[in-house]
């Protein structure tokens, strides 16, 4: 798994063994865990699903669609539990860079369940380095772990928390979430960061300079490690007695859940939820945000079925409308590096609550921004067209979440 360039790891040393365990925060009621283990055993089919964001879809790992940790955790899962390398499992890995779990909540039917034709057994959920974009500051993040909790087949949710090279997550937040709902946790940060201030020969396994492809994401090495953390949750969940407690996520949040029920509407739908009149926002804009899905080799656009407006429009109209039965929506729309692209404004009930800057990020990259948050559903009028001096640049609505 490494090549000639990297750091060697002794995955049979004391040192090493230690910095996996230390990566165990909670080992959760594991019942759902076990099950799917079972299921393995048995060769029966089993699915692990992974969602997050760059670090899941596998940036720093080389080559990235079998070195990421995704892939190397789901191979450790195979070789650890399957009867044979023929075994039906099957991964999903749906990594987004630079997207929080604001995001992740709207992705989540069509990326991870695929439009409710998948049902995951595993499902890992990855944003502790991506939430502080989270303008619902954990609302979302708790809403998409309860929205994986809840399938009707009762998946394994397992929480991991990453790490950037500054020693930074938002795990403070983001755990609380786990330990309310008693599910398993694996830190790389309380991995990894302790050890990185000793030499090998003070128990030190992995500099941070090894650990890190950039300021952001792991090397080859780190994803490594990552997996390895991953696979002794597995280990240490497979010898364990089953908990015989029932299990129930029916409590009172502790952060929020009002995102639960988050749909994704697009150009492919719209029209049969809401009124939408197009007005210049009549392209489809094909230079999107990529990232290899589950272990393909080739990127897979996001958000396709969307909405652009290219400084032109041949009748004059240029605001895209839509009316909608909604009590919470999330603009989902394009950052671009380009200066083609211009700021938009956006109306709800003829009142301007916010203005979209595609230039925010200075990269192809899908935002997310949260345009109303109220306790009851009623009608909306909601209307985006270029703001003044950007009439002749471009915007890209690339779809909207919203919940009913």
């Amino acid at each position: 798994m490494q090549g000639t360039s990297e750091p060697f790891l002794d995955m049979e040393s004391h040192a090493y063994r230690n910095l996996i365990s230390k990566s165990l925060l909670n080992k959760g009621h594991n019942a759902r865990l076990k099950r799917a283990i079972e299921k393995t055993k048995r060769g029966e089919p089993v699915t692990i699903a992974y969602i997050g964001g760059s670090i899941t879809h596998g940036a720093g790992a080389e080559p990235i669609h079998i070195n990421c940790y995704a892939y190397q955790s789901f191979q450790l899962f195979k070789k650890m539990f399957a009867p044979s390398s023929d075994s039906p499992l099957r991964l999903i890995k749906a990594g987004l860079g630079g997207t929080p779990s604001e995001l992740g909540v709207i992705r989540y039917h069509r990326d991870v369940l695929r439009e409710g034709t998948v049902l995951p057994d595993i499902v890992i959920v990855e944003f502790a380095v991506n939430d502080a974009d989270d303008e619902t500051l954990g609302i979302c993040y708790e809403s998409l772990v309860l929205q994986a909790l809840g399938a009707e087949n009762e998946p394994a949710a397992i929480l991991l928390f990453s790490v950037f090279e500054n020693e930074w997550n938002l795990q403070d937040r983001l755990a609380p979430v786990g330990w309310h709902y008693n599910l398993p946790m694996v830190s790389v940060k309380d991995a990894v960061v302790e050890q990185f201030q000793h030499t090998p020969e003070e128990g030190g396994v992995i500099s941070k300079e090894q650990f890190f492809h950039d300021i952001y994401h792991p090397s080859n090495a780190g994803h490594h490690i990552m997996a390895d953390c991953l696979s002794w949750l597995f280990n240490i969940t497979n010898h364990s007695e089953l908990d015989r407690a029932i299990y129930t996520t029916e409590k009172p949040p502790l952060i929020g859940n009002d995102f639960v029920d988050v749909k994704l509407l697009d150009r492919l739908n719209g029209d049969s939820i809401a009124q939408i009149d197009n007005g210049g926002f009549v392209s489809t804009d094909t230079d999107l945000q990529m990232a290899e899905m589950d272990d393909h080799t080739y990127g897979t656009s996001h958000f396709p079925n969307n909405w652009m407006y290219t400084g032109k429009s041949e009748d004059g109209e240029r605001r895209f409308k839509m009316i909608l039965r909604s009590k919470r929506l999330i603009l989902v729309f394009k950052d671009s590096g380009s200066d083609e692209f211009g700021i938009a404004n956006i109306s709800v009930d003829g009142v301007l609550v916010r203005q979209a800057d595609p230039s925010q990020t200075n990269w192809t990259h899908c935002h997310a921004m949260l345009l109303f948050d109220e306790k009851d559903g009623r009608e909306h009028t909601i209307e985006i067209e270029m703001a003044e001096g950007y009439e002749d640049k471009s915007f890209t609505i690339l779809g909207f979440g919203y919940v009913n």
